[in-house]
């Protein structure tokens, strides 16, 4: 069985904790727009836009390719600013056996520290390990968008 592996990448940016929370909570029908491209577009397949055990179809531009990913909103932690994705099906998914997305947001300062926590597990060894930049870049994108509007 392979093993459970961690990657976490952490983003300083000016925007409330709450502000940015909310973006992924409660305003996900919007994220294509404030990703400056990076998701093109997001559709509800199950249930509600802010309930967990929703379902959603994400498209996406990952190194110039369009792609496509299935996700369950999992958990979502008001207090703590937190929330679980956990991918169920599309391209991500011909690379690992699973995935999840944790996304904790913290105040610091005038601003917030974001985290993200991939947990995946690689379908075989001579997979590369992921590389974080799509998140960084993501959050950078939804960041710039939240201290314009």
């Amino acid at each position: 069985m392979a093993q459970i592996r961690k990657m976490d990448c952490q983003v300083v940016i000016k925007s409330s904790a709450g502000k940015f929370y909310d973006a992924f909570r409660t305003k996900t029908r919007f994220l294509p727009k404030m990703s400056n491209g990076l998701i093109v577009d997001v559709k509800l397949l199950e249930g509600d836009w802010n309930n967990v055990v929703s379902v959603r179809l994400w498209s996406y531009v990952f190194e110039g390719k369009s792609q496509m990913v299935k996700d369950i909103f999992e958990e979502a932690e008001e207090e703590n600013k937190r929330m679980v994705f956990k991918l169920v099906d599309g391209d991500f998914l011909h690379f690992y056996d699973r995935w999840r997305n944790i996304l904790s947001i913290a105040p610091i300062g005038e601003g917030s520290l974001v985290k993200w926590t991939m947990e995946f597990e690689k379908r075989n060894e001579d997979i590369p390990d992921p590389v974080a930049a799509s998140m960084i870049a993501l959050t950078k994108n939804i960041d710039a968008y939240l201290l314009n509007a």
